[in-house]
């Protein structure tokens, strides 16, 4: 058996990576005796709840009011390690109404949800004849009285109840419908007398179920939360001896869960006589063993989400009340979750995280009296940079200069190319990845890309027979022909039509003067001779003026393509025809200006003929 103890240039900026949290504790107020909750009212203050039945008041600056803010010792019962005034809520409306809510044990040792109002002469103080009794649940036994409530993003109150005590739930609670322990209660404290059920309670049509229940089978929620972003619930169930876990129920839920036990602490069986199998209860999102290592029992977190440390941002804090432990829970990109563990801590009974009204966490230390505040070391470690892109493709005058914001602590750098510098100079184009760490234990790993203005050229020199161009011509704004590693005078154009056999090669520039080299291609260029089904081939007249002629006589259907290009090699005219027996077609000079020409014929890619046209007249 176990019990819940409670007692005492082109410049590129790039912003830095988010890094794994490193929390510290930060003494906020002490002297509380006995302190087992903290919340705020919607202002700047924090309440805190001692176990003894008496709620103070601390300031922005954690400074605590010397009125408190309620005193009912007269009403509650704290004899026992897990009994006492335990949770407080302030309703949603709480500036309107002064109306706020507490789970205490009463003198008799059981349950008791009430309702307080403020005074309404001073804000401090609340009216302590304002009570009004909301529900009464008995404990057959003095532990497991959960203790925490909450009010939902609905606004309906919500808090959960534990299996009644003793261990092992003897009586099976968890698993009966028809009592309230072992449950998730919701409840509309805004109507009804003194409450009404919400018309959406998962159990209100089934008789079987008590209709206030709206979750199932838990052994001791004594923390649980709303993530204020989302809505999500998460509740951290303390574990009988072997497991500790943490269930999750996601914002929208229509509520229902059965989380499990006492068939089931955490993932394994406990007592499963007359219990389903596993994959019909909701299983946790999180479990820990529960040994000297890990702890003992687990105290429910809050998703954290305030704007001071980044790095822990969207990130579920939770510990354990007896190894002093604090961890963390997030996604981790495939629907599950994280696990890190944030700090080892004294062990000094952290028994209730608390969030401020910016969403700053808090905890309270039961043994020491202790309120902290969560501080978090490496969001005020920052590492940035600016990076110059190399000018061309083996220029190699890229750089990278670091910024490194690192108040109260030392640093080391380490390069993915092995350098250790804040500058790095003369850089190619390629990856390049910093990691920074510092004397707190947290890490940056922050990546850089240089790249150039060379172009990317993937597809190869376009030949069709001794006709070569660019792939890609808009790329560029400059052209040179090569022949055997040679420029050929006067070739410019992004066409050439190739004069002779050899390895020819196009060299281009681009807007940005970085040059790109094609590979080499070979181009035969095939002599006169024509093939035996073509008897002829014609030109005429040539020289030409207005319009030349094609004719030919051949003794099988062919298409044939016919390309005239100037003297640069840029293609004038091109076109296809089919061309079987006696075959004629003329061609209009248009605008062609006059000049020395040259007509390839070619069937399929092989160059069946070259004619040279000579043009006259002006055009």
């Amino acid at each position: 058996m176990k019990q819940l103890l409670l007692f005492a240039g082109l410049f590129i900026c790039l912003q830095h990576n988010l890094a794994q949290p490193v929390v510290q504790l930060q003494s906020f107020a002490t002297g509380f005796v006995r302190p087992v909750d903290i919340t705020h009212a919607g202002d700047e203050r924090l309440f805190v709840v001692e176990q003894r039945g008496m709620i103070h008041i601390l300031d922005a600056q954690g400074q605590r009011l010397p009125t408190p803010f309620l005193d009912i010792r007269s009403r509650v019962n704290s004899s026992a390690s897990e009994r006492g005034l335990l949770g407080l809520a302030f309703h949603p409306n709480y500036a309107q109404n002064g109306y706020f809510y507490v789970n205490y044990t009463n003198l008799s040792g059981h349950t008791r949800i009430a309702r307080f109002q403020v005074s309404a002469g001073n804000a401090n103080v609340a009216n302590p004849d304002s009570e009004l009794i909301i529900m009464g649940v008995n404990q057959p036994y003095s532990n497991h009285n959960a203790g925490d409530l909450n009010f939902g993003p609905d606004g309906y109150l919500y808090f959960g109840l534990g299996d009644g005590g003793s261990g092992g739930d003897p009586q099976n609670y968890s698993q009966n419908r028809q009592s309230l322990l072992g449950k998730m209660i919701r409840i509309d404290v805004n109507n009804g007398s003194p409450y009404a059920i919400p018309a959406d309670n998962p159990f209100i049509n089934d008789p079987a179920t008590l209709n206030e229940i709206w979750a199932i089978g838990l052994r001791n929620p004594w923390k649980f939360s709303f993530d204020r972003l989302t809505g999500d619930m998460w509740i951290g169930d303390v574990g009988q001896n072997a497991w500790e876990e943490i269930d999750f129920q996601p914002a929208g839920s229509p509520g229902g869960q059965n989380y499990g036990w006492r068939c089931y602490e955490g993932n394994n069986n406990y007592n499963t006589g007359g219990c389903q199998s596993a994959a019909n209860y909701t299983a946790p999102v999180h479990t820990y063993a529960n040994n000297f290592s890990n702890g003992c029992s687990v105290t429910g977190g809050i998703v954290y989400r305030g704007s001071a440390y980044a790095d822990l941002y969207g990130h579920y804090v939770y510990a354990d009340y007896c190894s002093g432990r604090i961890w963390s829970l997030f996604p981790n990109g495939s629907g599950a979750y994280n696990n890190r563990l944030l700090l080892q801590g004294a062990a000094s009974n952290y028994v209730s995280f608390g969030e401020d009204l910016q969403g700053e966490l808090y905890l309270c230390a039961l043994s020491s009296g202790t309120i902290f505040k969560l501080r978090e070391l490496c969001s005020s470690f920052r590492v940035s940079g600016t990076s110059a892109n190399e000018s061309c493709a083996g220029d190699n005058n890229g750089r990278i200069e670091l910024t490194i914001d690192n108040p109260g602590a030392t640093h080391t750098i380490s390069w993915s190319n092995g350098a250790n510098a804040v500058s790095l100079q003369g850089l190619g184009s390629g990856q390049y990845t910093v990691t920074v760490s510092n004397s707190n234990n947290c890490s940056r790993v922050v990546p850089f890309t240089i790249s150039n203005a060379s172009p990317e050229v993937q597809a190869p020199l376009v030949v069709q027979g001794n006709v070569m161009s660019a792939p890609a011509p808009e790329e560029f704004v400059s052209y040179q022909w090569l022949l055997n590693g040679q420029p050929i005078s006067g070739a410019t154009a992004a066409t050439y039509t190739a004069m002779a056999s050899g390895a020819y090669t196009l060299r281009a520039v681009n807007a940005a003067g970085c040059s790109y080299t094609w590979p080499e291609v070979q181009v035969v260029v095939s002599s006169s001779a024509m093939p035996g089904w073509l008897e002829y081939l014609r030109l005429s007249p040539n020289p030409a003026v207005d319009w030349f002629e094609l004719s030919a006589q051949t003794t099988r259907q062919a298409r044939l393509t016919f390309m005239l290009t100037d003297a640069s090699g840029k293609i004038s005219l091109t076109m296809q025809d089919d061309v079987s027996g006696s075959w004629r077609k003329r061609f209009d000079r248009g605008d062609l200006p006059s000049g020395l020409y040259q007509l390839t014929v070619l069937s399929g890619n092989e160059v069946l003929t070259t004619i040279p046209l000579l043009l006259q007249g002006a055009r």
